[in-house]
């Protein structure tokens, strides 16, 4: 697991690194329906996903991104606002929760905590993490039982997005 010594909240991503590697997301509050059953809990909440940075989107630039971004640029936001049954909007190509990303920006601020480390090869890392299977949130390469379903909520979520915007 990553060191829980430093956890950056929305105000302070000015403090997080400008490099390449892995964070994992804590929560205080678990989203409806989220098993946490073998997810690692501790002082800052329960872990529930774990994500990597690279040299050109840096830990900076992504938390950045999960904490102010839209739907199209993090699926960690994707999922929250599917799981706080927002309706998913399609744009163009861009994924969006349209006015009510605010609404997932709030929820994270109040209820996210992230832990992070550089690390020169994030991939591995972020393998070795998930080869636990204490992540629920997270899909691609994820052996945790719920990622199906986190996985057919989204695609139903999109699904319905490109319904509306038909």
């Amino acid at each position: 697991m990553i060191s829980c010594d430093r956890v950056f909240r929305a105000t302070d991503l000015a403090e997080v690194p400008r490099k390449p590697g892995v964070y994992v997301w804590f929560f205080d509050e678990i989203p409806a329906d989220v098993p946490t059953e073998g997810c690692h809990v501790g002082e800052h909440g329960t872990a529930l996903y774990v994500g990597i940075a690279t040299v050109k989107r840096t830990l900076r630039s992504r938390l950045r991104n999960h904490f102010r971004g839209n739907a199209s640029g993090s699926t960690l936001r994707l999922t929250l606002g599917c799981h706080l049954d927002l309706p998913l909007r399609q744009v163009g190509s861009r994924l969006t929760f349209g006015d009510q990303e605010p609404v997932v920006s709030e929820w994270l601020a109040e209820h996210g905590r992230v832990a992070c480390v550089a690390h020169d090869d994030p991939e591995s890392l972020e393998q070795e993490l998930l080869g636990t299977g204490r992540f629920p949130l997270n899909i691609k390469d994820n052996p945790h039982p719920y990622a199906k379903l986190v996985s057919e909520r989204r695609a139903a979520a999109r699904s319905a997005a490109r319904a509306v915007g038909a």
